[in-house]
């Protein structure tokens, strides 16, 4: 039995082991999430390496690439990283630097504005959830 059970976790597509995003409505435009998301890191003391405008990307090569599907009306990435938290989530296991930087991202969906972030795994990881969690909460206004 616990062979087959074995063989068939390997067999399952890698998507079906995926973990679903954590959302949050976001009360307010595209611009005003982005703002708020950018604004809340930074007042957090933390820097933005990088943000990623994904919905632009997706809808600018949407025909180079065969497809008129239109995913997001709008989408940012913003990836940082918090050197406290990190040092105490790699010092629990190196291994943890696989989820460095962390994101925040910032979507809109016909007229729906989203904020939300990765859900990592148990344990200390939970540290890093618990930072972008305070992050939305500031960014939302709650």
């Amino acid at each position: 039995m616990k062979r087959l059970l074995l063989a068939l976790a390997f067999a399952m597509p890698t998507a079906a082991l995926a973990q679903e995003p954590v959302l949050h409505d976001f009360d307010g435009s595209f611009d005003d999430a982005t703002f708020a998301v950018e604004s809340a890191i930074v007042g957090q003391g933390l820097v933005i390496d990088f943000t990623s405008h994904t919905g632009d990307m997706l809808n600018r090569t949407g025909a180079d690439v065969g497809s008129d599907v239109k995913l997001f009306d709008a989408a940012d990435i913003f990836l940082f990283c918090s050197a406290v938290v990190s040092r105490q989530v790699m010092e629990a296991d190196p291994m943890n630097i696989q989820h460095c930087p962390y994101a925040i991202f910032v979507i809109d969906r016909d007229g729906k504005v989203q904020i939300g972030h990765r859900d990592y795994p148990a344990g200390p990881m939970d540290m890093v959830e618990a930072l972008l969690e305070g992050i939305i909460a500031e960014a939302k206004g709650d």
